[in-house]
């Protein structure tokens, strides 16, 4: 069993929870968990750096009362730190025996391919892995994510494979949404009429199939040659009985060629996942405008 976590989860609660849980049998246990993301005001307490990996990494073992990490995942890409820097870090980690495989999460194709690249050149511990947002509506990894992945042997642990909770049933089109605090946080993700028109469909296929839509969900996830394992993660224990109740599911071509039809592959439905890593390049206006006074020039 994996149990996947990372510090910034409830500011180490995530953590420190895990950490209880295990007592007794860790061994049994493949324990990940991430670095990147704030764990206070200070700009120090975040992001990719050595400095910041190797205290953080004390915190994780400290929460989750062990002395290993099995897989040690960077969260998300930091631009302003040189990716030789974060390898490096890591590599010494493993030396160390604190960490015992390293991986990252929501990357960019062209940001893993940098990262073997790097490793390879400069002899250092490599990724092994990568934890993308991956379900029918969020399909864009398809295009080059899954397929590098593929050529350097990376395992891809997808997270979301229900899209929010999206495709559980609860959303439905024309109809008032829960009440949560993932609808009051992601409205715009979770009323987005193109999603909602899509999950209509996909309740008639994965009835006509004679399954429940979140089994069809979950096997969809699963059913790509580059994706390892899907992670769940359910709120209640009754929505893990249902979950573990849908794992051997298996589709047929014939319904995942009716789910091409609804969300086409390679594509993402309606309003983007916050969550997600969305580059510089796109995220800072300065970087995708020239100054006024060179645009008259060009």
């Amino acid at each position: 069993m994996l149990i996947d976590t990372a510090d910034r989860y409830s500011q180490g609660e995530s953590e420190e929870i895990v950490g209880k849980a295990l007592k007794g049998r860790r061994d049994n246990i493949v324990l990940a968990t991430k670095v990147h993301g704030p764990m206070g005001d200070d700009p120090n307490q975040q992001g990719n750096s050595r400095r910041w990996i190797t205290r953080a990494v004390e915190g994780s073992l400290r929460r989750l009362q062990t002395d290993y990490i099995d897989l040690y995942q960077i969260h998300r890409p930091s631009p302003d730190t040189d990716i030789e820097e974060t390898l490096s870090a890591l590599t010494d980690l493993m030396r160390a025996g604190k960490v015992r495989a390293i991986g990252s999460s929501t990357f960019p194709a062209s940001e893993i391919v940098e990262a073997q690249w790097v490793a390879e050149r400069r002899g250092l511990a490599r990724f092994r892995t990568e934890q993308p947002s991956y379900s029918i509506l969020s399909r864009s990894i398809e295009r080059e994510v899954l397929p590098i992945c593929e050529r350097y042997g990376m395992g891809v642990l997808v997270w979301s494979p229900l899209a929010k909770g999206m495709l559980t049933g609860r959303y439905r089109k024309g109809q008032p949404l829960p009440d949560s605090l993932r609808v009051k946080f992601l409205g715009k993700q979770m009323s987005d009429e193109n999603r909602l028109a899509a999950i209509e469909q996909l309740i008639l296929v994965a009835e006509k199939a004679g399954l429940a839509l979140t089994h069809m969900a979950l096997a969809f996830a699963v059913a790509h040659p580059g994706v390892t394992s899907a992670i769940l993660g359910p709120r209640t224990m009754e929505q893990l009985d249902d979950l573990l109740a849908g794992a051997e599911v298996v589709l047929s071509d014939d319904v995942l060629d009716q789910i091409d039809q609804i969300v086409l592959p390679g594509i993402d439905i309606g309003v983007p996942d916050a969550a997600n890593y969305v580059p510089p390049a796109i995220s800072q206006t300065k970087l995708r405008r020239r100054p006024i006074s060179e645009r008259a020039a060009v």
